[in-house]
This record gives structure tokens, C-alpha cells and sequence, in this order.
């Protein structure tokens, strides 16, 4: 059978088709690009798509400190990746001793060899490991832990740890100042100080906790009964004080700065709900601590009498002891101890769920918190929607050499230092020029020598 001749149309098209690749090739070579097939072979994978590889935890270790007088304890976790570590706060100043212990005898022996990703699964084995829980020095050893992956995810993301949180839900975190003083009179003068530096809130107390000052003559210790270096606190002289405290505060300083106090659980239930009371005229921006944790069921009775905004839970070991008072909406402000609870997964964890609620964080921020766990604080303030206010961390010169990088205060708002991960570093090397110690004596006693909690 005869061959069929190409048809005129046929090969016009044909050849249109040849001069067009033809002319695509040239065009091509021209600008030196490369044929489409080309160009899908060599496309480059952008840098997300190539994901991170594994990394197994290599040592953990403890680092404790103490360069403004308080014990500090920071978990070192190093990882396979040469010079990649991470850093987190395990602070228990009273029982540094025993958080060391437990960090380096035991935890380092439970991660060594883990994947350094997989926090959540890390945070609940470790949780569990020891099967008894909930103490505060196998928390704040895990803790340490938490923290330290934490900033290592971010050092591998190369974001600060907020980014990973959520991202930015304000410009600066706002925080609330320490003012002291023996008289009211010399209180006021050290809260305008704090204006003057931009503060915006401040909390007052006269003397130390529970105005231990103004106490006379312990008779337990005449009695020779207890310690001698165990404190004398007169809890009718403080009720009596803290009211003309606010007072005197309030004329001197005005209504625009926001005031706080602490009771710090050391008078007996009825008697911080009546003076709470007393103090609705002065419009504090929340009273903290008015119960210890064994009396938790006299906040129904605080929130029918007042209604004096309420801050709780800095001695909650589990996030557990947050849900029913949250739930019932009894205190106004999460007043967690980060590592207390067990770092920022389960911190976190407890600021979503005030969220529901309109329950706010106060991170417990004082001067026996690192630097590494301030820094873990404002990552999440950052993030989290139903911030409340956070306690300002200060660094005097000692800190800022064992931490370099530490957060910074300005105007009354507190700011990480921005690089990946929670930004603040420790030279080992200083940081074993300051031994902890094993002296805290946090013992307060009644007149005749009673034992008053926290």
C-alpha cells in the first residue's frame, strides 16, 4: 500500500513547531537559562522543605551559681550537633543542693541518647520516670530540661522561642517593680522613684514580708525556744499596717500608678479576707498569695466579700491545682513558678487555659529566677493573648557577666534579647567564681514561737 504524502498543513505545523523550540532553546541558551525539563530538575528545594536532621541528646548537666547571693541552678543540654546547646532555669534557691543531685545522677542518664525534638514525649516520660512527682526538686530539674530543648528548637528554627509560641501579641511585656521601705513615708518616695523610671506598677510592701520590722520582743525567743535566726512576725501589727501603707501610698503617688501587695499566706484566712476588704478604697491591681495552698477553699468566701482582683498559685507544684480555682474563676491572675511547675510546655499549657476564662499570667519572676528563666518568662508573655503583668527581673553587673544576653528593662517594659532560641547565654567560667551555699532560713514564727506557713 502506498505511503500517504505529508499533507501541506501538516508540515507547515511541523515545522512551526521545530522553529518554536527551536527559538525557545536559543532564547534559552541566550540569557543562559536552561529547557524546561532542565529547569525542573535543577529547581533548588527551599530551605523549609528540607527539614532539620535528627539530633540525639549528647550530656546534661547542671551549672549552679550564685552571683547576686541567691542560688541559682541552670540545665546545660549539649546535642550531637558540635557547639548546638541549650539552656534552662531549674532554680529551687532553698534545696539547690538536692536539684543538682537529681539533675545530673539521674536526669542526664534518662536523656542521654534521646531525640532532642520530641519535647512534649521528653516532658511526660521524664514526669513520670521517677513514678512519684510532683516534688519541687524533680520538677525544677525537669524544668531545666524543658527550657534548654526549648531554646534549642529555636536555635535550630533560627527564631526566638516567641516565634515558636505563637508569635507577638504586643510590642514590649509590661512588668511591675519591687518598692520597700521602713515607714510608709520612705515607701511612697521609693514608688515614685519607680514612676520616674516609667514604671506603671509597683508593688508595696513596708519592711519585709509581713512587715516583720515592726515586731517587738519575741518571746519564743527569750524562751530559747527554736532557732535564733528564726523570724518574729506580729500578724496583727502587719493587718493594721498594710491598709495606712495603701493610704499614704495613694495621696503621695496618686490614682494613675497601679499598686500591689503581697501576703505571702502568713495571716490566718478570715483575717486577710477582712483586710482585703479595707483595702477596696485604694484600688490595688491585685493582693497576692492571701492563702497557702492548704487553705484553698476560703477563696469562695474572698470572692463573695471583695472584689479586690486576686493572684495565686506561685507554690502549686502540679498545673493540676490550677484547674478548679480557674474553672471557678476564684483568683484573677496565674501566679505560676515556672520551674516550680515544670518549665514552659506545661506553663503554657495553663496560660491557654485562662484563656477560656479570662484569667491572666503573672509569671513569679524574683531574684532567685536566672536570667535563662526571666528570658523563658517574656518569650511567653510575648505570646500569650491573656497576659496580665510580669514581675521585672534586675540584673546588676555579676549576673549580666555569668549571663551574657540577659533580658532588659525599659519605660516599665521588660525584652528579650532577639536572637534564636530564649537568648540568653552563661559563662561557665564566671559563673564558678560564685559557690551556692546551703544556708535559707525561711522559717517565720508567732509570738510564742508557732510556725507560720507559707
Amino acid at each position: 500500500m502506498k505511503k500517504k504524502e505529508p499533507s501541506m498543513e501538516n508540515s507547515r505545523r511541523d515545522a512551526m513547531k521545530t522553529l518554536g523550540l527551536g527559538a525557545a532553546t536559543g532564547l534559552l541558551g541566550m540569557f543562559g537559562g536552561t529547557s524546561p525539563a532542565e529547569a525542573r530538575a535543577s529547581k533548588v528545594q527551599p530551605s523549609y522543605a528540607k527539614g532539620l536532621p535528627p539530633l540525639k541528646i549528647t550530656s546534661v548537666k547542671a551549672i549552679a551559681t550564685a552571683p547576686a547571693g541567691s542560688n541559682l541552678i541552670v540545665v546545660k543540654v549539649e546535642t550531637s550537633e558540635p557547639g548546638l546547646y541549650g539552656l534552662g532555669c531549674a532554680t529551687f534557691t532553698q534545696r539547690a543542693f538536692a536539684v543538682v543531685t537529681a539533675i545530673d545522677k539521674y536526669l542526664s542518664e534518662f536523656c542521654v541518647g534521646r531525640d532532642v525534638d520530641n519535647i512534649e514525649d521528653m516532658w511526660h516520660s521524664a514526669y513520670v520516670s521517677s513514678y512519684w512527682r510532683n516534688g519541687p526538686v524533680l520538677n525544677n530539674a525537669l524544668s531545666g530540661l524543658d527550657q534548654a530543648l526549648w531554646d534549642i528548637k529555636g536555635k535550630r528554627a533560627n527564631m526566638p522561642v516567641y516565634q515558636l509560641l505563637g508569635g507577638k501579641c504586643r510590642f514590649g511585656v509590661d512588668t511591675y517593680a519591687h518598692a520597700n521601705g521602713n515607714t510608709p513615708e520612705e515607701l511612697a518616695d521609693n514608688v515614685q522613684k519607680f514612676m520616674a523610671e516609667g514604671f506603671r506598677h509597683v508593688r508595696i510592701q513596708q519592711g519585709g514580708y509581713g512587715a516583720a520590722h515592726l515586731a517587738q520582743k519575741p518571746d519564743f525567743k527569750e524562751a530559747k525556744f527554736a532557732s535564733e535566726s528564726d523570724v518574729f512576725m506580729d500578724q496583727k501589727t502587719y493587718l493594721k499596717s498594710v491598709p495606712k501603707m495603701f493610704e499614704v501610698v495613694r495621696k503621695r503617688c496618686g490614682e494613675d500608678v497601679e499598686l500591689l501587695h503581697d501576703i505571702h499566706e502568713r495571716v490566718e484566712p478570715m483575717d486577710a479576707i477582712n483586710m482585703i476588704k479595707k483595702l477596696e478604697e485604694y484600688s490595688p491591681f491585685f493582693i497576692e498569695d492571701p492563702f497557702s495552698p492548704e487553705n484553698m477553699k476560703w477563696f469562695k468566701t474572698l470572692r463573695q466579700t471583695t472584689s479586690v482582683p486576686i493572684a495565686m498559685g506561685e507554690l502549686f507544684n502540679n498545673i493540676n491545682e490550677f484547674k478548679e480555682p480557674m474553672a471557678e474563676q476564684l483568683f484573677d491572675y496565674i501566679r505560676i513558678h515556672v520551674s516550680q511547675i515544670g518549665g514552659i510546655t506545661p506553663a503554657m499549657k495553663v496560660a491557654r487555659l485562662g484563656e477560656w476564662f479570662n484569667v491572666k499570667t503573672a509569671w513569679h519572676g524574683p531574684g532567685d529566677v536566672s536570667p535563662v528563666g526571666h528570658s523563658a518568662h517574656t518569650h511567653m508573655d510575648f505570646a500569650t493573648w491573656n497576659f496580665g503583668i510580669q514581675e521585672a527581673g534586675r540584673f546588676n553587673e555579676k549576673l549580666q557577666e555569668v549571663f551574657p544576653g540577659c533580658p532588659t528593662v525599659k519605660n516599665g517594659y521588660m525584652f528579650v534579647n532577639e536572637v534564636p532560641g530564649i537568648g540568653v547565654d552563661i559563662n561557665e567560667k564566671a559563673a564558678a567564681k560564685y559557690p551556692i551555699s546551703t544556708k535559707s532560713n525561711w522559717q517565720v514564727r508567732k509570738r510564742d514561737g508557732t510556725s507560720i506557713r507559707p
